[in-house]
């Protein structure tokens, strides 16, 4: 009986040996890490509020995210409203931020380039950087803040329009996440 447990042992030893061994090869790290975006400014699916919106400051929200993709070498940011009467209205257009940073703090300065070397685009306010929520009264309109790891810096010049930088972002994102918010006058 004494060898038999001794046998046992030795193999269940063994095979808890052989595990952690195959737990630490390569293949069996690949452990998958969510990307993902959220904001301190507003709840997930939540409302916008009013200080981030064309009725008070009109500053931008904190947004922050982790989870990134190996490889990534930069990041781009829109904002658009799908819900506006005239189409999508795009509030935001961001672009070549550092693959090092996971978040933007509240009141992004409106300026073509901020000093970490990202660009910002036009919105369809004809304007730079961040213009909130600002919808006619009625039905809540939603805010897709829409971040997108991508396999490159893209280097297009300030001021660039959403379809600019989709048709810059094209076979370059490595992923996707997205926060939404909501407002209604």
């Amino acid at each position: 009986m004494q060898v038999a447990c001794t046998v046992l042992r030795t193999s269940w030893i063994a095979l808890i040996a052989g595990l952690c061994l195959a737990s630490s090869s390569p293949a069996a790290q690949v452990v998958k890490m969510s990307f993902e975006i959220s904001s301190s400014s507003f709840p997930a699916d939540g409302f916008i509020p009013k200080k981030y919106t064309c009725e008070a400051a009109d500053v931008s929200p904190e947004l922050s995210w982790s989870g990134a993709p190996q490889g990534t070498k930069s990041f781009a940011l829109i904002a658009d409203d799908p819900d506006a009467p005239a189409g999508t209205w795009t509030h935001w257009v961001l672009y070549d931020l550092p693959p090092n940073l996971t978040n933007l703090a509240e009141n992004t300065p409106k300026v073509d380039e901020l000093p970490d070397g990202a660009q910002q685009g036009r919105n369809s306010f004809k304007k730079i950087g961040y213009n909130g929520p600002c919808p006619p009264p009625g039905k809540a309109h939603r805010y897709f803040f829409k971040l997108y790891a991508l396999d490159q810096k893209l280097e297009i010049k300030p001021g660039a329009s959403k379809s600019e930088l989709d048709n810059a972002m094209q076979g370059h994102i490595l992923a996707q996440t997205q926060v939404v918010g909501k407002y209604q006058r």
